[in-house]
């Protein structure tokens, strides 16, 4: 605009100038001749062209800068920051804010924790990073970069191993949990006796001739876990973290594995196949050679069969009740014939209670202990009249064959094992008959060593086993106390004892429920 303005006077200015012949005449009229009229005109115009020229360029570099400092300030208006999100070093997207990546990993982790309730779970964010740049107008995709991401986001669970020797058992939660499995293996091989109830568990026997019903655990004395178990913080997978049940699932049934079993006292392949949980077909299979009937004490059999890797050591205190036979009392009678007898009052059965320490492992019996026993009723003697006296014939009441016996095993399918009858240890090592009779064997036989068979002519044999020496002789004929033999370890024992068996009509009795 000032530009034009300028051209304007310029012209206005020419208008105004004399032409040459003008200025000729007037210099005729005085002036300095036509020479002043053309200086002036060189002069003036050149002057006022550099000018409008100055004045122009100003406007334009004005225009420039304006022009400029409106871009930049529209530049500057445009210019944001903005986040790159690294996954191990490399770019995967662009987000907005760095906050929105905080939103998806709280997000994230919830989605997880509600997946996993029972495990407590971290977000594995190791490796994710952030770097913030400035650019104009930049190409940032938020919601693409964050589902990416969500779709690379991985969790772990926080938990803690247990482990013996160094073999990992299993992972649980915490270590309330830990403790709360430990609990739980001991429980499965120790139940408590609920104290409300405050009954004792205890097993009457029939007042049959049958072998007492096993008894249960009256008081749990002890119940210690053998193996030091360790346990040690993990990240874990969380379908891996074990509930307390799943837990002690785990470790009280084990992993089948090899195991030779020494054969004892009693067993049987049934009984060995229940107590190992496994089929007697298994059991033949692995043993071609072993045949039921000949089983011997020592024999070794080849089991695989489930092995925890923990060993619950109980002890216990063991009570039960057996029915005591009465006693018989035998009374001359020179009305009846020889060998005759008449029962001229029935006998009545008493009830005593006997009380045993039992040490287990894992639930299999490793140790027993007679406590002693209690008689709850007496039982009424029965009175027999007998024809004569003949010498080796029975009353068919027994005493103790060894003084201050100690009971040491006990008779019948007790914890998994069949006893035909009981094994006495005494410091007095004199071996006696229990009742009169006629030694009918006296020497070795299989599992029983130095053996002395008795009949007592009424029905009743006793066994005397594992003699070290043997003081009868086959026909002998014995009064009551009559010295048989010395205790001793011979045939298949586990050390100096005496096996005593009663043996009515050919089948094994209880002799605690005869001896007084």
């Amino acid at each position: 605009m000032k530009g034009f303005k300028f051209m304007r006077r310029m012209g206005k200015l020419r208008s105004s100038e004399a032409t040459p012949a003008e200025a000729g005449a007037k210099g005729q009229k005085g002036s300095n001749g036509p020479g002043d009229t053309n200086v002036f005109y060189q002069e003036t115009k050149p002057r006022r062209i550099r000018r409008s020229w100055l004045l122009a360029s100003a406007g334009l570099v004005l225009l420039t800068a304006f022009i400029i400092g409106a871009e930049k300030k529209y530049v500057a208006a445009n210019t944001v920051t903005y986040y790159k999100v690294l996954v191990k070093g490399e770019e995967i997207g662009r987000i907005s804010q760095e906050a929105e990546l905080g939103r998806l990993f709280e997000e994230k982790r919830k989605e997880y924790q509600l997946k996993y309730p029972d495990s407590e779970m971290v977000l594995q964010t190791d490796g994710i990073t952030t770097e913030p740049e400035r650019a104009y107008k930049p190409e940032v995709d938020t919601e693409a970069t964050l589902d990416k991401l969500d779709g690379m986001l991985k969790a772990y669970a926080v938990g803690v191993q247990l482990t013996v020797d160094g073999k990992a058992l299993g992972i649980v939660k915490d270590q309330a949990t830990a403790n709360a499995v430990l609990e739980g293996v001991k429980k499965h091989y120790a139940p408590q006796v609920e104290a409300s109830q405050g009954a004792q568990l205890k097993r009457t026997a029939a007042t049959t001739s049958a072998a007492a019903a096993s008894a249960g655990p009256d008081k749990i004395e002890s119940a210690e876990i053998q193996e030091e178990v360790t346990v040690v913080p993990v990240k874990a997978d969380p379908n891996k973290v074990l509930t307390v049940e799943e837990a002690v699932k785990v470790l009280t049934e084990g992993e089948a594995e090899p195991l030779v079993y020494v054969v004892q006292e009693g067993d049987t392949v049934s009984g060995i196949a229940k107590r190992f949980e496994i089929t007697q077909a298994e059991i033949f299979s692995n043993n071609p050679e072993v045949k039921e009937l000949t089983l011997q004490i020592g024999d070794e059999l080849q089991l695989t069969v489930p092995q925890p890797d923990l060993t619950v050591v109980t002890v216990e205190q063991v009570t039960e009740q057996l029915v005591t036979e009465p006693e018989v009392i035998v009374r001359k009678s020179d009305q009846l014939a020889a060998g005759k007898r008449k029962v001229v009052r029935p006998g009545q059965t008493g009830l005593k209670e006997m009380e045993y320490r039992v040490t287990k492992e894992n639930g299999l019996v490793v140790k027993e202990e007679w406590l002693g026993q209690t008689v709850l009723k007496a039982s009424l003697p029965e009175v027999v009249y007998s024809g004569t006296k003949v010498v080796g014939e029975g009353t068919g009441m027994f005493a103790w064959p060894v003084s201050g016996a100690t009971l040491s095993s006990s008779f019948g399918e007790r914890w998994g094992r069949a006893h035909k009858g009981i094994d006495l240890v005494s410091g007095n090592r004199t071996i006696k008959a229990a009742d009169a009779g006629v030694v009918t064997f006296a020497g070795v036989q299989s599992g029983y060593g130095n053996v002395v068979i008795v009949d007592h002519k009424n029905g009743y044999v006793t066994y005397y086993g594992h003699l070290r020496s043997i003081s009868v002789s086959v026909g002998q004929r014995l009064s009551q106390g009559g010295k048989i033999g010395i205790m001793g370890n011979t045939g298949r024992s586990t050390g100096t004892h005496l096996h005593f068996e009663i043996r009515k009509n050919g089948t094994a009795v209880n002799p605690l429920k005869y001896l007084k």
